[in-house]
């Protein structure tokens, strides 16, 4: 759900046709941002804002009292069904719905441990006993979660503590004698086994642990970095050229497979996923679905079960206390209490919140001052008295005086030095086609904004001490370098700025993707799908201009876009990304059609002019071409080269021999891709690449099948890497996910 909710656009269409004519054409003709927005935002009414919180109640956000028990049982029956991965997730539900520091916490907490312990995961399994203890977990249930405790210390091969647990649960039943007999027999026995288990283990001599290999380590990233583009490769050079702006070329011959970006998102939102009904009954009152939201990091994206809950809502969940904290510092101590606001506005709004939010944190006053001087008419500069930059809180870095005037750079995005890098002053200088978005898109948006500028004006209102961050120990060495900046005192600066994002996003949006498979209880894949996991921008990436039949893949690992070049790219040439509609599975009129409506441009790439040319000129086609100067063939039962002087012909039969062949083994290569044996697929990928080249046109299916292939084996080439470097186990459940992300088509 990228845009608002279904509701709330009819409400502001039916507002935006209700306005007067001369309204109408005063916004339509704005020129400026900061002219669409405050001409928007002056006519949202206070019965503008109270259906917009109506329906933001729909969404059930904060935290329940009475849900911890619920989910608590719901998690039980899966449990008793042998249902572990369903069960752990009840008990996260259980967990976020609950209090800190209260029994309904630390019983949800020990639950899911139990449920963890069944799924071989033994670290998440540990954390999850500490956090149960933390929040004070029940004294007359401590002996079966400290027998867990010691179990998962003795198959980590952690002996020592092992010991010590074993230890503490002897000295634990000497001092409760009173135990019931039953369960006291029961944990005895546990008990005695687990300790002739230690005694094996402490009998056998130790095998080193294994150490990740730093090679390995360094073929993941860049070999060596770009000085003008620290995200990329020094294989590649940013350009700039009036008609098509800013773009990225190949300073040296790029053989495929070769990394050429690697850069983590400026920003990223998950992807609530299908948002619930609204709900009236006790019985159907909370939520009881899998989502991405129960799976995923809400900051990093890294799949986990353990989720760890913010502690003002029930909606924020991370995979460790760390990115917890982090999250709360860099942006959720603003967002928790719009939770339901947000999931209203979707997600493209939020992305536009957490880019400013994010803002913050850097030197941004320069990029700020530029629109700090279009706030107000004719784009010239608010008085000193009016002027609201005096009280934001971007400008953390900037001068005054003579130094206040815009600083001129050779290209938009970079600074002073010509350097173009991963921060806000790149993401904000990224286009927001107002010009192309039709007027009634810009009043939702405008409005939608300004709404939540108002919100977040009334919750900057409130006492501090409503919003308590969550207790941890951990801190990061750049939130220890900084006080997190205050609330914006003027938020019309903050609402021009979330309008410019909210409209960037429809074209520099990536869309992070996972594939989710079903299987049968044997755990052989039947069916997958792909699904949208987040939505992020990444402002290097940005940078790629479109190509229906496109030289690069892009993958994601977490939050890390990896662009890799998927064929021979020779320098001075074009680095080209597909936006969506590639060549191998779209016609070209749709693919114009589409590029058009989203992108706001006619695609001129060599794919659409070939398919163009062969489609007014009439001749069969058949995707075949000459051996010798690659020209494409045509003809019936013999096919002749369209190039005079070569006069190069072959048996179609032959040709059709030879593609049925080609064919089979990409099928190999793919049965080896589902299996996990990348060493052998990747190189028979490759070989089916080069033999491809030898006949087959570039626009030919195969071309494109193989591409998408070898995108996805260094895919999960990447994720395999990222799990082992993470030490997390893979998870094999009946709706598991492959752990390789890669790209789909940018939101529409």
């Amino acid at each position: 759900m990228d845009l608002p909710v279904d509701e709330w656009k009819s409400y502001v269409l039916q507002k935006w046709s209700l306005l007067p004519k001369s309204i109408q054409g005063t916004i339509s003709a704005a020129e400026t941002l900061s002219d669409i927005f405050l001409h928007s935002s002056s006519l949202l009414q206070p019965e503008d804002e109270m259906f917009l919180k109506r329906l933001s109640r729909n969404y059930l956000v904060g935290k329940d009292p009475r849900a911890p028990l619920f989910y608590r049982e719901q998690g039980n029956k899966k449990f008793q069904e042998k249902e572990y991965m369903g069960a752990t997730v009840f008990y996260s539900k259980g967990v976020s719905h609950s209090r800190p520091n209260t029994e309904d916490i630390s019983l949800c907490y020990a639950n899911r441990s139990a449920a963890l312990f069944r799924l071989g995961q033994y670290e998440a399994c540990l954390k999850d006993i500490t956090r149960a203890q933390v929040h004070g977990y029940p004294e007359r249930l401590q002996h079966k979660m400290m027998l867990r405790k010691a179990e998962c210390l003795v198959t980590l091969g952690r002996l020592q503590e092992a010991s010590q647990a074993i230890s503490d649960l002897e000295g634990s039943f000497t001092a409760r004698p009173t135990l019931a007999t039953p369960q006291s027999q029961v944990l005895q026995k546990s008990l005695s086994r687990l300790k002739m288990k230690l005694q094996e283990k402490e009998n056998l001599i130790e095998t080193p642990p294994a150490v990740l290999s730093t090679a390995c380590e360094e073929d993941m990233g860049l070999r060596e970095r770009s000085e003008q583009i620290p995200s990329a490769s020094s294989s590649v050079r940013l350009c700039t050229d009036p008609l098509k702006g800013r773009y990225l070329v190949a300073t040296e011959d790029i053989l495929p497979g070769q990394l050429l970006v690697r850069e983590d998102a400026f920003v990223s939102v998950l992807n609530p996923g299908e948002l619930p009904p609204l709900h009236h009954g006790l019985e159907s009152e909370w939520d009881t679905r899998v989502t991405n939201g129960d799976l995923y990091c809400h900051r990093c994206l890294k799949r986990t079960l353990a989720t760890v809950p913010c502690g003002g809502c029930s909606y924020a969940k991370y995979c460790s206390q760390e990115c917890l904290q982090q999250a709360w510092h860099l942006y959720h101590s603003i967002e928790c209490s719009v939770g339901g606001l947000l999931l209203t506005l979707g997600v493209f709004c939020h992305v536009a919140l957490r880019s400013t939010l994010l803002a913050r944190f850097e030197e941004s006053g320069q990029v700020l001052k530029k629109l700090c001087g279009k706030i107000g008419n004719k784009d010239i500069c608010l008085p000193e008295s009016k002027n609201p930059m005096k009280k934001f809180p971007y400008d953390l870095g900037g001068e005054s005086g003579e130094n206040d005037k815009s600083i001129e750079t050779p290209i938009p995005g970079c600074d002073t030095n010509g350097k173009y890098e991963n921060n806000y002053n790149a993401v904000f200088n990224l286009l927001p086609h107002t010009e192309n978005h039709s007027p009634e898109h810009k009043f939702v948006c405008a409005l939608s904004v300004s709404a939540l500028c108002k919100q977040l004006e009334e919750s900057s209102m409130v006492e501090e001490s409503s919003l308590q961050a969550p207790t941890t120990g951990l801190k990061s060495s750049k939130l220890e370098a900084a006080e997190t900046p205050a609330l914006c005192a003027e938020l019309d600066i903050w609402g021009v700025a979330m309008l410019r994002h909210m409209l960037q996003l429809q074209c520099n949006a990536q869309a992070i993707t996972t594939i989710q498979q079903t299987g049968s209880e044997e755990r052989i894949v039947t069916d997958s799908r792909q699904v949208r996991l987040a939505t992020a921008v990444f402002p290097v990436t940005s940078l790629l201009n479109h190509s229906c039949s496109p030289n690069t893949s892009v993958t994601f690992i977490s939050t890390v876009a990896c662009v890799r070049a998927s064929q021979k790219i020779g320098k001075g040439q074009e680095i080209l990304h597909c936006y969506g509609p590639h060549e191998s599975r779209m016609a070209v009129a749709k693919r114009q059609q589409k590029l058009r409506s989203q992108y706001f441009f006619d695609c001129t790439c060599p794919a659409c002019q070939n398919e163009k040319h062969r489609i007014g000129t009439g001749p069969r086609w058949e995707g075949f071409c000459c051996n010798r100067c690659r020209t494409p063939l045509q003809g019936s039962n013999v096919l002749s080269c369209g190039n005079t002087p070569c006069m190069e012909s072959v048996r179609r039969d032959h040709l059709d021999s030879r593609l049925q062949d080609l064919q089979q083994q990409i099928g190999m290569a793919q049965k080896l891709l589902r299996k996990g044996q990348l060493e052998q697929a990747v190189p028979l990928l490759l070989g089916c690449q080069r033999e491809a080249e030898r006949f087959l046109c570039e626009e030919h299916t195969v071309m494109g099948e193989v591409e998408d292939n070898l995108a996805q084996a260094y895919a999960a080439a990447e994720a395999a890497h990222s799990v082992e470097e993470n030490g997390l186990p893979r998870i094999e459940t009946d709706r598991s996910s492959i752990e390789h992300i890669r790209v789909a088509a940018p939101p529409c």
